[in-house]
């Protein structure tokens, strides 16, 4: 059966994100979605509930000297920030080590060089990359080709607005946690998405500071980037 994955959204859990997992599901469901996978930021998700039809993946987005890394299918805290570290650990698990919107902030892909041998795919598509580097997702697809890595796709959502804007189309034989693995791991993946509206990256920066309460000089600072987003969208396509 043909499925479709959102393999990178935040929830509430993360400090910049929106989504409670029941929103998530639903509005995954809604745009036509048979999975999503939950990457918070440096916090995994322990006990993902089921919810019949649609498939709740369990993931973490680390933080690491080459930048971010998805570790998809994975329950157990991943304390490391060390990315060779952090690999090792997404492995244990039996999970996927997936390296996401490597140029977002750089074009130089041979920093990247020591990473790949451990990778088991690349972010090609993701909905947020291209904000600073607007060919960021392009160049991700090309290094992915050139390097041999399998192509994945996430929309990054931190608000509903985000949510599948990208993802990934996998042929898997079961809606299940092992078959979809099985399959993004081994089987023919593609990737589809647009470009979300800058202004929602300022709506979930907005969210951080709310919740770590910031202090006011911080605002400041938010709404010099809120007006940036704002520029941004006005010159651009997005949802």
């Amino acid at each position: 059966m043909e499925i479709k994955l959102d393999l990178h959204v935040h929830s509430e859990r993360s400090p910049d994100g929106r989504m409670t997992l029941e929103e998530i599901v639903s509005l995954a469901k809604a745009k036509g979605l048979n999975g999503a996978a939950v990457c918070d930021h440096d916090l995994v998700l322990p006990d993902a509930p089921g919810f019949g039809d649609f498939l709740l993946i369990p993931g973490v987005e680390v933080s690491t000297q080459f930048g971010h890394l998805l570790g998809l299918f994975v329950a157990e805290p991943v304390e490391t920030r060390d990315f060779f570290q952090a690999v090792e650990a997404i492995h244990a698990q039996g999970g996927l080590a997936v390296l996401a919107h490597p140029f977002e902030h750089s074009r130089d892909g041979s920093r990247l060089a020591p990473a790949v041998p451990l990778l088991d795919g690349i972010e090609v598509q993701n909905s947020r990359a291209d904000r600073k580097i607007n060919d960021a997702n392009n160049l991700a697809a090309s290094f992915a080709q050139v390097c041999r890595l399998r192509p994945f796709g996430g929309s990054d959502a931190h608000c509903p607005q985000e949510l599948g804007n990208s993802f990934t189309t996998v042929e898997a034989d079961l809606l299940t946690l092992d078959a979809v693995k099985e399959a993004l791991r081994t089987g023919k993946v593609s990737v589809q998405g647009k470009r979300s509206r800058a202004w929602y990256a300022a709506r979930s920066q907005l969210t951080k500071r709310r919740k770590t309460g910031a202090k006011p000089l911080s605002y400041v600072k938010w709404a010099a980037f809120a007006v940036k987003c704002c520029v941004q969208d006005i010159f651009s396509r997005g949802d």
